[in-house]
């Protein structure tokens, strides 16, 4: 992979299915995780960190996946972590081997903290790792990236005799984390001027930042990082991450974008340079932002930059005065080059499958022929209900349709009753695994705990429902409803997602989708007995 430290162009390096996948309840499956992926490869970054290949075999087959379906030739460098252990770094390449592009992304931290409650080890020693390690992932390939866990906190002098080392030992990428989000922008362009002017081989690598957002100032030690010669960002999609997150790809690059007159000096341009900063498609932002909100259950804050539901909302008069004269008054970006645009209907109830099946390719979307019938169905009977079809709404049908759950219970009925005076009962019925319907009702706070505590009654098998949200699609009283519902046992958490018009419905689709992954997950574990059910 050739150097393009001096290219004059920002490398997007996506961490969400690593780093963001690590926030609390942000769990993905292998499938979910596969469909992000190739989002991402949509969005155009130029490496996506798909797993840490060696932490589970669930990881390990994700990173597998992605490296052979969305690993190609033409697509995004697909990376896996790894400690700076033989082991580890065995799994990575493993893992990596059916992608055209793969990168090792090994790592031990250097920080004196780190090294004397952490590690147990002196500074030989870690430097000796370090060095090892790094040579021992590049005789599996070419692309070896190295990261000095907790450089933030390391002592400088130290911090470049390892970059230095690890370098000659053939690191491509050198990644400077500020693991604990523990500096200010000033202290962190700083850091890495040091490491320019200091680390004699520095010119062989790629300098890159990973930071975290205890403070808030993730972006914006990221920004101040690249007038100082970094030209790797580790990010993460809607900048989900552990603690207070990662920082933010959207906002990341949106800055670089809107203020590219700003920053094209920075990178050897002429001031007035028209060229992109970074190969990200930024019309794909938006749905990207959805799609990452939709599966890890983990909603968009409405006042979040770049993609929350506020970001291009006027209330102020003022504002919505100097909007409609000329939007430059109080927008500094147009909400269309986020992929934001107007609902515009694209089909109707007399539109048949091919144009149907054409119009979802448009949008990005690689259904199976059996996918496809199914979204074609869901699509007449949303097209019987709407008179306005949107792409959104052809969206979250495709979605709905990708995200599917191995189909165990199916849900053949569900009906609910309630009101200010009543008590919100539910009736459902379910198709068994052996093919036999079973119907139950339950009593409940309200219709979707209803809804769920039939369902338990039938499928019978333990669960905690730890997080219910509800999205509308589009506006309109007769918009489609996203539903993602998260529910645990023991220590597994398990995702479900439907989309319908019936938001009761698509409560009862996504919690069945949930638990038909637990059901599927229970009944894989070796020597399990098959999960009871009756009718109670």
């Amino acid at each position: 992979m050739e150097n393009q430290s001096n290219q004059g162009r920002i490398i997007i390096f996506d961490t969400t299915l690593r780093d963001g996948e690590q926030c609390p309840g942000a769990t993905l499956n292998v499938d979910e995780k596969l469909s992000i992926a190739r989002q991402l490869a949509r969005l155009g970054v130029d490496v996506i960190e798909a797993g840490f290949a060696y932490a589970s075999p669930g990881d390990f087959e994700a990173v597998q996946k992605i490296a052979k379906t969305v690993g190609t030739e033409d697509g995004p460098v697909i990376c896996s972590l790894a400690r700076a252990i033989k082991a580890d770094i065995e799994a990575a390449a493993e893992a990596l081997k059916p992608a055209a592009k793969g990168r090792i992304h090994t790592f031990i931290s250097t920080s004196d903290i780190h090294l004397e409650y952490q590690l147990r080890k002196s500074r030989a020693e870690v430097l000796a790792i370090a060095e090892e390690m790094v040579a021992y992932a590049k005789s599996f390939m070419d692309d070896v990236e190295f990261s000095p866990m907790d450089a933030a906190r390391s002592d400088p002098e130290f911090l470049y005799q390892v970059l230095e080392r690890t370098i000659a030992a053939g690191a491509k990428t050198v990644n400077i984390p500020d693991t604990v989000g523990y500096m200010t922008p000033s202290e962190f362009g700083d850091l890495i001027r040091g490491i320019k002017e200091n680390v004699p081989n520095i010119d062989q690598a790629i300098i890159s930042v990973h930071g975290h957002n205890d403070l808030g100032l993730a972006v914006a030690n990221f920004l101040e990082a690249v007038k100082n010669g970094a030209r790797q960002l580790e990010c993460t999609i809607n900048g989900i991450g552990e603690r207070a997150g990662n920082a933010s790809l959207e906002e990341l690059v949106m800055a670089l974008h809107v203020r590219r007159q700003y920053y094209n000096p920075f990178l050897g341009r002429s001031e007035d340079s028209e060229e992109p900063l970074t190969n990200i498609d930024t019309r794909q932002i938006y749905k990207t932002s959805r799609l990452v909100s939709n599966l890890t259950g983990m909603l968009v804050q409405p006042n979040k930059a770049i993609v929350g539901a506020n970001a291009f909302a006027h209330e102020s008069g003022i504002h919505q005065d100097g909007v409609l004269k000329n939007k430059l008054t109080y927008e500094i970006m147009d909400a269309q080059s986020i992929g934001l645009t107007d609902n515009q209907i694209v089909l109707g109830k007399h539109s048949g499958r091919h144009a149907f099946s054409a119009r979802l390719k448009e949008l990005g979307f690689e259904l199976t022929d059996s996918e496809l019938n199914k979204a074609f169905l869901k699509f007449k009977e949303l097209a019987d209900k709407k008179k306005e079809i949107t792409d959104w709404d052809l969206e979250a049908i495709a979605n709905d349709e990708t995200q599917q759950a191995p189909e165990i219970f199916r849900l053949e009925l569900v009906q609910v009753s309630c009101g200010s005076n009543s008590q919100p009962t539910a009736t459902v019925t379910l198709r068994t695994p052996a093919g036999e319907e079973l119907t139950d009702a339950a009593i409940g706070t309200g219709p979707v705990d209803a809804v769920y505590k039939a369902i338990n009654r039938v499928v019978n098998v333990p669960n905690q429902l730890i997080e219910f949200s509800v999205q509308s699609v589009t506006a309109g009283i007769d918009a489609i409803g996203e539903v993602t519902i998260r529910l645990k046992h023991g220590e597994r958490v398990f995702s479900g997602h439907a989309a319908n018009t019936d938001i009761i419905v698509a409560s009862a689709q996504a919690y069945l989708n949930a638990l038909n992954r637990l059901y599927s997950a229970l009944q894989a574990q070796e020597g399990r007995k098959p999960v009871t059910y009756q009718k109670l």
